[in-house]
């Protein structure tokens, strides 16, 4: 298995906390969501042939959240091409989750760096998303997504945990430890100002430009999550042109956790030629 290193590099003056690992060639850019952390990818990068990258958002895990930052959906788009500037990557391929779509925004920008894309149960940039509960009633509602975070605790969240595996079980106990050791104190600002720049219309124009990500690409989509529906994995691969999609049978949201094999696949398609 492969040695991940840990460190911290400072972008625009916010200090980011960043796993990798060495290898030779342009590395894989591993983007995790909410509300967890780049920690989600150890089992990809300990399993990695090559180099990879994987950082904490500004505002999640061990990154500083400042005050004056652009936590909306655009402004954290923007940031993730200014890591890349920091860690002096170009061309790269990239593995988002969930709210990791942010470095969408990035790669539509410029489609040439991408060499490989993978989407795992990741936000849809598409027509016809309806926001999933949490969000809707709690996250997106001003005061309401205050007090939800400020009232949340530890036993709350792994039994909420229970509705995003595909057993109905709840998700390991290593997982919800090291999610809640890093998540957001107090209302969480950040999170709830990147759920809040997010309707259904704006969601739908940050993947405008999907189709032009041509490069060979991967959807791999836990049939049982309850907050992204599996239809949108199909979506996506019929906007992006050269994608196949992996459904991947009894998971949920983070659909490696219910299916552990689901990493060596990710591996395996990323290690293949350009």
């Amino acid at each position: 298995m492969s040695r991940i290193d840990q460190r911290f590099v400072d972008v625009d003056g916010v200090r980011v906390f960043v796993r990798s690992v060495g290898g030779a060639g342009a590395p894989t850019v591993f983007v995790h969501g909410n509300p967890t952390h780049s920690g989600d990818w150890d089992p990809f990068l300990e399993r990695m042939r090559g180099p990879a990258v994987a950082f904490d958002l500004p505002g999640w895990g061990q990154s500083a959240a400042p005050t004056e930052f652009d936590y909306t959906m655009q402004g954290l788009g923007r940031f993730f091409g200014r890591c890349l500037e920091a860690l002096e990557i170009s061309e790269y391929s990239l593995v988002a989750h969930d709210w990791g779509v942010v470095s969408l925004l990035e790669a539509q920008r410029e489609t040439r760096r991408v060499r490989r894309l993978v989407l795992i149960n990741a936000v849809p940039l598409l027509p016809g998303y309806r926001w999933h509960w949490v969000a809707r009633w709690f996250w997106r509602v001003p005061g309401l997504g205050e007090l939800f975070n400020l009232s949340a605790t530890k036993t709350g969240a792994r039994w909420m945990s229970r509705r995003a595996s595909g057993s109905g079980e709840p998700l390991p106990d290593d997982f919800i430890e090291t999610m809640w050791r890093h998540r957001g104190r107090g209302v969480w600002r950040p999170m709830l100002t990147l759920y809040r720049s997010a309707d259904p219309q704006d969601l739908e124009a940050a993947g405008r430009r999907l189709g032009e990500l041509t490069s060979p690409a991967l959807v791999a989509w836990g049939d049982s999550d309850p907050y992204l529906p599996l239809r949108f994995a199909h979506a996506y691969a019929e906007r992006l042109p050269n994608a196949k999609v992996v459904e991947v049978d009894d998971a949920g949201h983070w659909p490696w956790l219910d299916r552990p094999e689901l990493v060596d696949e990710v591996v395996e398609f990323l290690s293949e030629p350009h």
